[in-house]
């Protein structure tokens, strides 16, 4: 693949070897799947980079899954994202299969992902993250990404709270020059089957409730479910990146 840019050898993330360019397609869109769960990333209709991540994984009985979204306003948002969801994933499944308690490995490990994206002196991105296991669900986040509870009956319920101040801007993020994160764990024990989310703003400003998120669910599979999501969004404007990820629970 050569660049648009310069014409110079793409790397594997996206970006030019010659000129470090963001190629305007790699990543688009992206689809992945795992026993129980899955997650839908796009693009969307008016933004030439995805800058949202996601990362799915499992450790033991637990099911992980972990999404960003890069903040348009640092340069190279979409590496940002692409850290944060690689080292919360990879620490949270460290953490989980040492004995760590949900809480604590959410908590470090976004710590651990803030640190990450630091690292790269420059850009910066929002965090969700959550772990499903047999003894209930827990989430976290930093910024405006968000972990929800949709149940297969009864309402639903958000996991995290946005960080936000006046105007509804992000007041938390990591990485950009933001300090240290101090993420807290939320913990939810189903009494019925159901569904944790994680999803990016582009997903919520158009499905802000619990609710609405939960009558957009279309299944039988956690892809069918994700997908159903993004698809929404996207006939509904698409002004943003979009991403959903699915974990089925009970």
């Amino acid at each position: 693949m050569a660049c648009v840019r310069c014409g110079g050898t793409v790397a594997p993330d996206g970006y030019c070897w010659d000129c470090g360019h963001a190629q305007p397609l790699h990543r688009a869109r992206l689809e992945t799947a795992i026993t129980g769960a899955a997650a839908v990333t796009d693009r969307g209709l008016r933004r030439g980079v995805n800058a949202d991540a996601m990362a799915l994984t499992t450790a033991g009985p637990w099911t992980i899954g972990v999404v960003a979204d890069g903040i348009s306003m640092t340069p190279r948002p979409e590496r940002a994202a692409q850290v944060a969801v690689a080292c919360g994933a990879e620490r949270l499944a460290a953490r989980l299969i040492a004995g760590a308690l949900p809480e604590e490995a959410l908590e470090d490990s976004a710590v651990r992902a803030g640190a990450a994206v630091a690292a790269l002196n420059g850009p910066g991105c929002t965090y969700a993250a959550g772990i499903a296991g047999p003894a209930g669900i827990w989430a976290t986040g930093v910024g405006d990404s968000r972990a929800y509870w949709l149940p297969s009956s009864g309402p639903g319920t958000a996991l995290t709270a946005d960080d936000t101040g006046d105007l509804d801007t992000i007041s938390a993020w990591l990485g950009a020059g933001a300090p240290p994160p101090r993420p807290q764990a939320h913990s939810h024990r189903p009494h019925v089957p159901g569904t944790l989310l994680l999803c990016t703003d582009g997903l919520w400003r158009y499905l802000p409730g619990a609710g609405d998120l939960r009558a957009r669910l279309r299944g039988p599979a956690p892809l069918d479910d994700a997908r159903a999501l993004v698809g929404h969004a996207l006939a509904a404007g698409g002004r943003d990146n979009v991403t959903a990820l699915v974990i089925a629970v009970g």
